[in-house]
């Protein structure tokens, strides 16, 4: 783990974001984040719980603040890391870790997060066979590994699967080209992130109904796969139809599938979804 790592680790409650795409507001996490390869995050909340890297020589995971993790969800994104634990977890003490060999290194299944997220679905009164068949909407599996794809406008890490990233860059490059800027508004997104916009909504004391109208259920949206982009353009609000009248959605009407990104929801769409001139997810190109 000596490079600088370029890739997002989705695991099932945690994820492990590369240091160098945060900017720390303080000197002391500044200090921290300098020996840091990863940071370890609680997808539930967005809440940094440990660090992995070399202090003093020695690869390390080290508790962020007075925060802690169980064994049952650091162990599996370790092993997506190539990495095990050689010490026991226990408070803010450092932690020792050694490399795995290369036959035990593992990605997360999708079944136990899948039965999970239905019956959470299920909680709020959301029927997820029900909701598919009725807007025509699959289930949407997150991917085990994102690309870093620069920054999106509010200066937040923007990541996308591999292939969607380089078509992303390529894309914005030859928009400059004609002098039409490509703004990030928002890449992926989570069943985590997701679930937390319907809990706040509910808090609010909206009803699941009224959320459907303007929100995909967790685990049906295209924003899960890190495929799907949220564009916008300098100086027009994000996410607002009359982005349909910028240059910016006049040079991806023409341009876009030249790259693989296609228009999700145009109007009268079979999903009954209102019209997002601004949402547009990449597809690889199909055989001929």
């Amino acid at each position: 783990m000596s490079h600088v790592p370029v890739h997002l680790l989705n695991a099932d409650h945690l994820d492990a974001v590369p240091a160098h795409a945060l900017n720390a507001r303080r000197n002391d996490h500044n200090r921290a984040l300098r020996h840091a390869q990863y940071l370890i995050r609680r997808k539930q909340d967005g809440r940094y719980l440990g660090l992995i890297g070399r202090w003093n020589g020695m690869l390390q995971f080290r508790a962020w603040q007075d925060r802690s993790c169980s064994v049952e969800q650091l162990d599996p994104l370790l092993a997506m890391l190539g990495l095990r634990r050689r010490d026991a977890l226990h408070g803010r003490r450092p932690i020792r870790l050694a490399q795995l060999p290369n036959w035990q290194l593992a990605l997360p299944g999708v079944g136990n997060v899948l039965l999970d997220w239905l019956d959470r679905l299920n909680a709020m009164g959301i029927d997820a066979l029900a909701y598919s068949e009725s807007t025509g909407l699959p289930w949407q599996f997150e991917p085990p590994i994102l690309r870093y794809a620069g920054r999106d406008r509010f200066q937040r890490p923007l990541w996308l699967i591999d292939s969607a990233a380089k078509s992303w860059a390529r894309m914005r490059r030859a928009a400059a080209a004609d002098d039409v800027t490509l703004d990030a508004i928002s890449g992926f997104r989570g069943y985590a992130y997701q679930y937390g916009i319907f809990q706040r909504k509910l808090a609010r004391g909206l009803s699941i109904e009224q959320i459907l109208k303007v929100n995909a259920a967790p685990g049906f949206s295209e924003h899960h796969t890190g495929r799907a982009l949220d564009i916008g353009f300098p100086g027009e609000p994000s996410a607002e139809e009359s982005f349909e009248h910028t240059p910016a959605y006049a040079w991806l009407d023409q341009h876009a599938n030249e790259f693989g990104f296609h228009l999700s929801y145009p109007r009268n769409n079979p999903h009954g979804i209102s019209f997002e001139p601004w949402h547009w997810c990449w597809h690889a190109a199909l055989p001929m």
